[in-house]
């Protein structure tokens, strides 16, 4: 067992071969959560009110890689919450402890008995599972929830299946799914996803050093490098950016600045009304609304003319 630098209040707990006495017969919310939308957000809701009923701690169980980048033996999925951005998101909600199990070929090739007995009772010795309706696990997916529940009497551990939750308050009959809000956010559409996840699309990051054209031109800017499977939109988008636990506003740019260079992508953030070194500091950035596509223009005159008029659009949106 080994134990990430914890995000918050939240521990994060790698791997774990046995548990320390005050976690073990926790009640815990499985799945990859990825993006922890507002669906994940009812499953978690719903673990703790049942750790609160029998007096236990409650914990979430989540896998890295994506199974999916597993499979394919590459990054090919947009993360929407790589592995600290969900446990960011999952602090937030107020979680305690996070399980991270490592989506390798041991775990692939377990059936979904063996997952039961040897992660869930013997490892982890659980006293609940609670997931969504549509949860398969075990080699080929052939462990669904109904399969869970009848394990969990077998092996003494409750279950609670949690029902889907719907894409709108209109009662839509489509249900929240990660992919739908990859969808969005590939078409810019970040109002859209925030709809769906319930919170702002953010990114993490490290804030490096770029080539310095924004301060030459009058817009100094914060430069983070994403993750490379990262499908949001190339454009330009109203921006909320945390620095040292301050919430600033700003302007983004997120492409391969087809006017300068036309090279890797970047995410370039010009914060309104901020002066400071931000130099190699961690920082969070919130999607806030699309502004317009990236564009080609004829030199950087006109670049700077369409900057002004981004920085006026954004100052709006976040007043």
């Amino acid at each position: 067992m080994s134990a990430a630098p914890a995000v918050s209040n939240l521990a994060v707990i790698k791997d774990p071969q046995s548990l320390p006495q005050a976690l073990q017969g926790a009640v815990v919310a499985i799945g990859n959560f990825d993006g922890v939308h507002r669906g994940h957000s009812v499953v978690i809701r719903a673990a703790e009110a049942l750790a609160t009923r029998l007096n236990k701690p409650c914990a979430v169980l989540t896998f890295e890689p994506h199974p999916a980048d597993f499979f394919a033996g590459k990054p090919v999925i947009f993360r929407l919450t790589p592995e600290r951005e969900k446990a960011v998101l999952l602090a937030r909600l107020g979680l305690e402890t996070m399980f991270v199990l490592s989506f390798d070929k041991a775990l692939a090739g377990l059936t979904a008995e063996d997952f039961v007995s040897q992660v869930l009772v013997d490892r982890l010795k659980i006293s609940a599972a609670v997931v969504g309706y549509d949860f398969h696990f075990g080699k080929g997916r052939e462990g669904s929830p109904a399969f869970l529940k009848e394990a969990g009497a077998r092996h003494g551990f409750a279950v609670k299946i949690v029902e889907k939750v719907l894409a709108d308050a209109g009662g839509s009959p489509e249900a929240i799914h990660s992919a739908d809000t990859r969808r969005a956010l590939e078409e810019g559409d970040v109002v859209g996803a925030r709809a769906l996840l319930g919170h702002d699309y953010f990114v993490t990051g490290e804030v490096v050093h770029g080539q310095k054209l924004g301060r030459e031109l009058g817009f100094p800017t914060a430069n983070l490098i994403l993750d490379p499977a990262c499908r949001l939109r190339y454009g330009i988008y109203a921006v909320r950016m945390m620095v040292d636990g301050v919430m600033q506003k700003g302007v983004a740019s997120w492409g391969r600045r087809p006017t300068v260079d036309n090279g890797p992508p970047w995410l370039e953030i010009h914060l309104l009304d901020f002066k400071g070194d931000l130099y190699g500091k961690e920082v969070e950035v919130r999607f806030v609304s699309w502004l317009r596509p990236e564009e080609k223009f004829d030199g950087l005159d006109a670049l700077v003319a369409q900057i002004e008029k981004d920085v006026a659009e954004a100052r709006a949106i976040l007043a």
